[in-house]
């Protein structure tokens, strides 16, 4: 038996997703629940999934952008990015809605790579949305914002509607 290795090169592609892709959202949204399920109460739905309601919107509301991640043409996960910051209302804000690397692909720098490629992407003040109960995912996006932006980044944690986060804020600019 070998063991599975990451070539040096992976080719990592994020590409827009288009509405006849939702059903391979919303495939990927469930791996993403079960994933989130061991951190925040999260329920399984009657009809045994964990379902994301706003996923339709990512197809008719101006300033959301759906992405499927593909390494080495094999899906590999999902980003969504919208306009206006969870935080403070702030309507020029990108934020990270949700991002997920299917198991077999972590720990291999591809997250960070689709991180960087989405924040190169739309130029302007971010923000990163951490719950304190996910330590992997804080440390994950410290590591990956800290080389973006080539210093390091704290968070700063917020209560929003009764929840507490962790919120990274950074710039992205735009490359000349």
């Amino acid at each position: 038996m070998t063991k599975h290795t990451q070539k040096p090169t992976a080719d990592i592609e994020v590409i827009p997703a288009a509405p006849e892709q939702g059903s391979i959202l919303a495939n990927l949204l469930e791996l993403y629940g079960h994933d989130f399920s061991e951190v925040f109460d999260l329920d399984l739905g009657g009809d045994g999934r964990f379902g994301y309601k706003n996923l339709p919107l990512y197809w008719t509301e101006p300033g959301r952008h759906p992405f499927l991640v593909k390494m080495d043409d094999k899906l590999a996960g999902f980003v969504f990015v919208k306009r206006g910051s969870e935080i403070s209302g702030n309507e020029i804000v990108w934020d990270i809605a949700e991002f997920f690397v299917v198991r077999r692909y972590r720990r291999r720098g591809i997250g960070t790579r689709v991180a960087h490629e989405v924040w190169r992407r739309f130029p302007g003040h971010w923000e990163v949305r951490v719950m304190p109960a996910n330590v992997a995912a804080h440390q994950f996006w410290m590591r990956a914002i800290s080389s973006f932006t080539g210093k390091s980044v704290a968070s700063v944690g917020v209560d929003q509607d009764g929840e507490r986060w962790n919120v990274f804020s950074f710039e992205s600019k735009a490359i000349v």
